[in-house]
């Protein structure tokens, strides 16, 4: 993808953001491409306000549809009211694909030969999906008698804090 073909892309989906953030009083520091070559995650919000979105596709390099985009979008702005995956998050993020479908901005289309289903406000899919076979609970073992417990580790929850610095959080983690 050429550097005019990704301005051209960041350029609409900062005027997208600025419509759906604005319906929600949600504000960002920025919309930016992520850097190329970075395939683990679609989109990453900081907590400073600054969000990336991953224009090309991770094996062709071509850019990624525009639908794909805003759904993106959609999510590290949900990030910014709730900074997790939970329930709340969900309902928030459907919220603003459903706004966005509503404004003209999101537009998903056929995909394969099927129609793509539409994400639900009560949930991510109304459908089933097949799920893997859940794997036997492993006891826990008892610490031996007289044993000291194991040194916090840097960033654990018994321990000290996590260096200082933008937090993110990505879709993958």
């Amino acid at each position: 993808m050429d550097r005019v073909t990704a301005r051209q892309l960041i350029d609409r989906l900062n005027a997208d953001a600025s419509v759906i953030a604005g319906r929600f009083g949600l504000r960002y520091a920025s919309i930016t491409a992520e850097r190329a070559g970075v395939n683990g995650h679609y989109g990453i919000c900081y907590s400073d306000g600054t969000i990336k979105i991953r224009l090309r596709h991770a094996k062709t390099g071509n850019p990624l549809k525009y639908s794909s985009l805003v759904n993106t979008l959609c999510h590290e702005l949900a990030h910014l009211r709730h900074f997790n995956h939970g329930p709340r998050f969900k309902a928030f993020y459907f919220e603003l694909l459903d706004f966005a479908r509503d404004q003209g901005i999101y537009k998903p289309g056929p995909r394969g030969r099927a129609e793509a289903p539409a994400p639900s406000r009560r949930g991510p899919r109304a459908v089933a999906e097949p799920q893997p076979p859940a794997k036997p609970a492993t006891p826990k073992r008892r610490p031996k008698v007289g044993a000291s417990p194991k040194p916090p580790q840097r960033g654990d929850k018994t321990g000290e804090a996590k260096p200082q610095g933008p937090r993110q959080l990505t879709l993958f983690a």
